[in-house]
C-alpha cells in the first residue's frame, strides 16, 4: 500500500523516512518529493509497504505526530489526477489546437461562449458612448482641468 506523508521537514531523507516506518513492517519504497527548478524538498513523500495491516498500523500510529521538527500528516495515498499532458502527449511544435469549425465569411456564429461566471457572452452590437468633449482633460482646449487654472 502506498502512503502519503505530509509536512516533512525540508531537511528530510527518503532514509530517515524508511527507519520510521520500518518498525510497522516491510518498506518496498521511501521517497521525498523535490521541486525541479530550485532542487528543494516540497515537504511530502510517499513510502510503500508490503502488507495492507502493517502500513494501516503505521498510518494509525504516525498521523498528527511529532518528527524531525514538524508534525506530520500520514494517510493512504490517492491516485494521481494529473490532468496536465505528458511530454508524449503533447502536441507537435509548431501544430495549433484546433478549437472546432468556424464559421463561414458573413454568418454570425451559433454560440459566443460563456464569460467567467457562466452566464452566456454576446459581444456589444451598438457603439459605445462618446465623452463629453468639455470634460476631456488630455486637450490643451477646455475641459475642467483649464477652469480651475483661469482667473476670475
Amino acid at each position: 500500500m502506498n502512503i502519503f506523508v505530509g509536512n516533512l521537514n525540508p531537511e528530510t531523507t527518503a532514509e530517515a523516512l524508511r527507519v520510521l516506518f520500518a518498525e510497522f513492517g516491510e518498506i518496498m519504497s521511501s521517497k521525498v518529493i523535490f521541486d525541479t527548478a530550485t532542487g528543494m524538498s516540497r515537504g511530502f513523500g510517499f513510502v510503500e509497504m508490503s502488507s495492507l495491516g502493517c502500513s494501516q498500523d503505521a498510518i494509525d500510529n504516525l498521523d498528527m505526530s511529532y518528527f524531525e521538527g514538524n508534525i506530520i500528516s500520514v494517510k493512504e495515498a490517492k491516485q494521481s489526477t494529473n490532468t496536465r499532458p505528458s511530454a508524449k502527449q503533447a502536441r507537435p511544435f509548431g501544430q495549433k489546437p484546433s478549437y472546432g469549425p468556424k464559421p463561414s465569411y458573413g454568418q454570425k456564429p451559433t454560440s459566443y461562449g460563456t464569460s467567467p461566471g457562466g452566464r452566456p457572452f454576446k459581444p456589444r452590437t451598438t457603439p459605445r458612448p462618446q465623452q463629453d468633449q468639455n470634460f476631456n482633460n488630455s486637450s490643451s482646449e477646455g475641459g475642467y482641468q483649464n477652469n480651475f487654472n483661469k482667473n476670475y
